[in-house]
C-alpha cells in the first residue's frame, strides 16, 4: 500500500526527522513550504522505497515501517507548514506534512499560529477506524452506518500515513457549506454530492487537514498580506509547556476541536498573563483528549470517555464542557458549540442568511469596515456554514444582546453579531437527516441540567456568535465560525477589515 509519514510532525531547523514510506521504487520526493508562496526546499530522485506490510489495528496500533530516510532540517527553513510528496515508480503520489518551528534563539515573530493537528488525527482513518467510525467498512459497504458508528477507536496512532483527502485535499475540493439556500421543497443536501461521489470522499475527509482548507487559506492570504507568523502544532503547546509565552498573541484559524490537557493549560496561562488569543474559526475545544507514549498515541474516547477506561475522572476523555472537569470550553474561547451547530448544512438551518447580523456596530474590531446595525456580515460568501460557536443571549433596554453566563459564558462577553443554527436535523419533519443529533441527552444535560425530551428539543436551536472579551491580562476574540478563513480566501473587504483589526490589536508584525 502507497504511503508515506513522518517519526515527528514538527522540527526545528537543524533538527532531524525520519521518513517512514511504503511504495514501490525508486521514489521521488519533494518538500515544499506551503503559504503565501510555494517554495520547494528539498528535490530528490532514486529515493529507495519499497512495499512494506500494514498490520492489523494499524489505526491504534501504527504501521511499525522500517526507516526509508533521514532528513535534516535547512537553517534556512522558515517557520511553516511543510508539505512532503513521494512519488512512486509508476507516477502515483502520496503526501505527508512536517510543521517547522522557529530556531529555539532566534528573534521570534510576535504571532504564533497553532496547526489543529489533534483535529487531524482524530479524523485519520488510514487504515481502518477513527474516533467516529469504522470508516473503511462504511465505505465498502460492508458495515451499516450505525454499526460502524459503534466500531470507532478512541486509541489512535500518529504512527501511520494520513487519509488522503486529509492529506493533499485537491484545489477544486468544495467547502463543508451549502453555498446556496435550498429551494422550495428541494431534497436537502451537504456540500457538494457530486464531487463527493466521484472523489469516494468519506463523511470525515472535508473536516480536517491544511492543504486547501482553513488553516491554508489563512496563511496564504496572511503571508500575502505581509503578516509574520511561527507556526506551531497542537502537541508542541502539550510537549512545550511555555512556548507561547514570548509571543504577544496566538492564534487558532483551522478546525481546531480537539485539545489535551495541556495545551489548554498552556493558553488560559498565556491569556491571564496578557496574551490575545485570535479564534477565527468554530467548534473550538470542544473535546478533552490525552496524550501518551511521547506523542505517539492519541487517547479520544469522545462520548465513551468514563465507561472506556479505568483513569480519574480528570485525565478522562469527553467534552471539555462535561459537568466533571469544571473547566467549559468558553471560559477560555467566550462561546461553545453547545450553543450553536450547523447553518447551511442538509436541514440545519437550510436557507440560513449564511453571514452575522451585526448589532454592536461600534466595537473595535469593525472600525473602518463599513458595516452597521443591521447590516450582514459574510451572507453572500456564505461565512457562516458547516459548524459554529455561540453562547444564550437576551436583549437589554438598547436592543443589543447580552450574553447569559452559562456554561462557562463570560459575563463580560461582547457580542458583535449573531445568526441562527442548528445543532442537528430535527427528527420527523419529512425529511431523511443528513446531519443527525449526537446524544442530544447528554448535550442538553450540559447545557440545561435536564435530560428531558424538551430540553433535548431546545439543543437543537442555537445561534453562532461573533464576539470578544477580555480574560485576566489578556483578550480573546472569536468569530464563532469555522469558514471565516474563506472569506479571507474570497477577498471580501469586510472579513478582511476585520482581520487587519484583529491582528493590529494583537500585535501581529506586518513587513508590507
Amino acid at each position: 500500500m502507497l504511503g508515506c509519514y513522518t517519526d515527528r510532525l514538527s522540527v526545528r531547523p537543524l533538527e532531524r526527522f525520519t521518513l517512514l514510506a511504503s511504495a514501490e521504487g525508486p521514489s521521488r520526493l519533494q518538500i515544499t513550504r506551503i503559504g503565501g508562496t510555494e517554495d520547494v526546499v528539498l528535490s530528490q530522485d532514486g529515493v529507495a522505497t519499497q512495499l512494506q506490510p500494514v498490520p492489523e489495528n494499524v489505526d491504534r496500533d501504527g504501521c511499525g515501517w522500517a526507516p526509508t530516510l533521514e532528513i535534516e532540517v535547512g537553517a534556512d527553513w522558515r517557520s511553516g507548514y511543510y508539505d512532503i510528496r513521494l512519488t512512486d515508480a509508476a507516477g502515483a503520489e502520496t503526501h505527508h506534512f512536517v510543521c517547522v518551528k522557529p530556531p529555539l534563539r532566534a528573534a521570534k515573530s510576535r504571532a504564533a499560529l497553532v496547526l489543529a493537528t489533534n483535529t487531524y488525527h482524530a479524523y485519520n482513518w488510514w487504515g481502518g477506524a477513527n474516533a467516529y467510525s469504522n470508516v473503511t467498512g462504511l465505505m465498502s459497504g460492508q458495515v451499516p452506518f450505525d454499526q460502524a458508528m459503534d466500531q470507532a477507536i478512541g486509541v489512535l496512532s500518529t504512527e501511520r500515513p494520513f487519509a488522503p483527502l486529509i492529506a493533499a485535499a485537491p484545489d477544486d475540493a468544495p467547502r463543508l457549506v451549502n453555498t446556496r439556500k435550498r429551494g422550495f421543497k428541494e431534497r436537502p443536501w451537504a456540500s457538494d454530492p457530486a464531487w463527493m461521489a466521484a472523489h469516494r470522499v468519506s463523511p470525515y475527509d472535508g473536516s480536517a487537514g491544511f492543504l486547501n482548507k482553513w488553516e491554508h487559506a489563512f496563511l496564504q492570504w496572511a503571508e500575502r498580506e505581509g503578516y509574520v507568523f511561527d507556526v506551531f502544532t497542537d502537541y508542541d503547546l502539550e510537549a512545550e509547556p511555555d512556548v507561547l509565552k514570548d509571543y504577544a498573541s496566538a492564534f487558532f484559524v483551522g478546525h481546531s476541536e480537539y485539545w489535551s490537557g495541556g495545551q489548554r493549560a498552556q493558553v488560559e496561562r498565556f491569556v491571564d498573563a496578557g496574551g490575545k488569543v485570535g479564534i477565527l474559526s468554530g467548534n473550538t475545544c470542544f473535546w478533552k483528549v490525552r496524550w501518551e507514549n511521547d506523542g505517539k498515541t492519541l487517547i479520544c474516547h469522545k462520548w465513551r470517555g468514563f465507561e472506556a477506561e479505568d483513569v480519574p475522572a480528570r485525565d478522562a476523555t469527553h467534552l471539555w464542557s462535561h459537568a466533571a472537569f469544571e473547566q467549559p470550553e468558553a471560559a477560555l474561547t467566550g462561546l461553545s458549540f453547545v450553543f450553536a451547530g450547523y447553518h447551511r448544512l442538509g436541514m440545519c438551518v437550510s436557507r440560513g442568511q449564511g453571514g452575522f447580523t451585526i448589532y454592536d456596530d461600534k466595537h473595535w474590531a469593525l472600525e473602518g469596515s463599513d458595516l452597521f446595525y443591521g447590516d450582514i456580515l459574510g451572507g453572500d460568501l456564505p461565512l457562516i456554514g458547516y459548524e459554529s460557536d455561540g453562547c444564550k443571549f437576551e436583549f437589554g433596554q438598547d436592543g443589543l444582546p447580552k450574553a447569559i453566563p452559562s456554561v462557562g459564558v463570560p459575563a463580560n462577553l461582547e457580542i458583535i453579531g449573531i445568526a441562527p443554527c442548528a445543532f442537528g436535523e430535527e427528527a420527523g419533519r419529512g425529511y431523511n437527516p443528513i446531519i443527525p443529533p449526537e446524544k442530544l441527552d447528554v448535550i442538553a444535560n450540559v447545557v440545561f441540567g435536564d435530560t428531558s425530551a424538551e430540553a433535548q428539543a431546545a439543543v437543537l436551536r442555537g445561534h453562532a456568535v461573533l464576539a470578544s472579551f477580555k480574560r485576566g491580562e489578556g483578550e480573546v476574540f472569536n468569530t464563532g465560525t469555522t469558514e471565516w478563513a474563506h472569506g479571507l480566501k474570497a477577498q471580501d473587504p469586510f472579513v478582511a477589515t476585520i482581520t487587519h483589526n484583529v491582528l493590529r490589536r494583537f500585535g501581529v508584525t506586518r513587513t508590507a
